[in-house]
């Protein structure tokens, strides 16, 4: 039998990288943390004193952005664009990773590198020929041109990452399920889908994170500002506060937009890890 090779990481370099990871959780914690802080304040106790405690926390400073600042309309923006391309690409996505992990059909070797081959794609290069396609559709500058944007260029990535979930599958379900009677669609959506929820969950909340972040495809492919998403509707908040001076506005306005992340981070960080590691597996 060929040995299995096992390899040994150095307790020196595993203790570094552990001190660098805890001085990173500290850092950022201590970011957020100061940021909720001057959010809190007003503008003299934060010009007077940058590092101080608040003397009364201004909880109306998170009212003026939802209300003056409109800052309400582009949460709803971004939760409403971010849940139907999630939803659109795992529902797109789910089955032709089904499909390439475990069919055995002739070339569907290379249709699979192609898809590994669209991540490496940089989407700046495709934002000109995107904007002309989405013109003549006409409804560049609408919600459902970037939903298709986002549905388009995460694809690739989301079929990658849930190929290893259906490969680690046993293939003794499928061959019950062949002998019950059960076709390739039943067997795919009773059987196997709900196997490879852990992976579904993962690689939604994946996207979610990074097309809730996004900034540039937003500003190319949107013009009205009642159709901004978050990350758009701060940059054109910071472009009118920085004339007022109202930074502690602009701090709560980045806690708003940092917030949905870090809550995504700490309840499902085990259905994270978990999927991770179940789409690690090789049999």
């Amino acid at each position: 039998m060929r040995e299995r090779k096992h390899f040994h990481i150095c307790p020196a370099a595993k203790g570094l990288s552990r001190i660098f990871l805890y001085l990173w959780c500290l850092f950022s914690l201590f970011s957020f943390g100061w940021m909720i802080l001057c959010s809190l304040k007003t503008n003299k106790e934060f010009f007077r004193n940058a590092w101080g405690l608040p003397e009364v926390p201004q909880w109306k400073n998170y009212a003026k952005i939802f209300t003056s600042c409109h800052l309400g309309v582009n949460f709803a923006n971004s939760i409403i664009i971010v849940t139907a391309a999630v939803f659109f690409i795992i529902l797109i996505s789910a089955p032709a990773a089904y499909v390439l992990a475990r069919c055995q059909i002739r070339g569907i070797a290379l249709i699979s590198r192609l898809f590994a081959l669209g991540m490496g794609v940089p989407f700046q290069l495709l934002l000109v020929p995107l904007f002309f396609q989405m013109y003549t559709y006409g409804i560049v500058g609408t919600k459902l041109s970037l939903i298709l944007i986002y549905i388009a260029l995460s694809i690739p990535f989301t079929v990658f990452l849930i190929q290893g979930f259906f490969r680690s599958l046993p293939g003794v379900l499928e061959e019950a399920a062949w002998i019950d009677g059960c076709g390739p669609m039943h067997t795919f959506f009773t059987i196997m889908l709900p196997l490879g929820k852990p992976g579904l969950v993962t690689a939604a909340i994946f996207n979610f994170i990074s097309l809730w972040n996004e900034f540039l495809l937003s500003l190319t492919f949107l013009n009205d500002s009642g159709d901004y998403p978050l990350s758009v509707g701060l940059y054109a908040l910071q472009g009118s506060l920085q004339y007022t001076g109202d930074w502690v506005a602009l701090f709560a306005a980045l806690v708003v937009i940092a917030l949905p992340t870090l809550v995504i981070y700490l309840f499902l960080s085990r259905q994270i890890i978990e999927g991770l590691t179940m789409g690690a597996v090789k049999e």
